[in-house]
């Protein structure tokens, strides 16, 4: 049996659009990582970027379950001394609702350089609208 290494020059990447309109939030971050990284392609090496590109609309209409709405905590900290600062899911929602998915998709993408060459292939729209009509993007509907 013969070892097969892919070509970089080989791998076509599509682009995705999801509309996150009625979606759990895990289930949906791990359907988009999954693109992200290659795991639905046959091609599939976790030493390239396989992945595809992801565009979401309605990032405003996600929904988490249970009593997170209020539970769940979002931290960010500015580097000086007291610069924590602690927002939970309902004014984050508010707010920046694109911040909730990103966080969420980031953290099941790999820690290392190539995990974030994957993130920037992730675009993340508040409303129904997007700028990538050239890109021609591939609608996934019940994904």
């Amino acid at each position: 049996m013969k070892t097969f290494v892919i070509n970089p020059s080989s791998i076509i990447k599509n682009w995705y659009l999801l509309d996150a309109s009625g979606q759990t939030l895990g289930r949906f971050a791990s359907k988009i990582a999954m693109l992200l990284m290659g795991k639905h392609k046959c091609l599939y090496t976790n030493n390239f970027d396989v992945g595809d590109y992801v565009i979401i609309i309605n990032a405003k209409k996600i929904i988490v379950s249970g009593n997170k709405n209020k539970d769940k905590l979002y931290y960010s900290h500015s580097g000086y001394m007291g610069g924590l600062k602690i927002i939970n899911f309902e004014k984050l929602l508010i707010t920046h609702p694109d911040r909730i998915i990103f966080h969420a998709v980031k953290g099941m993408l790999p820690k290392n350089i190539l995990g974030n060459k994957m993130l920037k292939k992730l675009k993340i729209y508040n409303l129904n609208e997007h700028v990538h009509v050239a890109q021609k993007p591939e609608k996934l509907e019940g994904f």
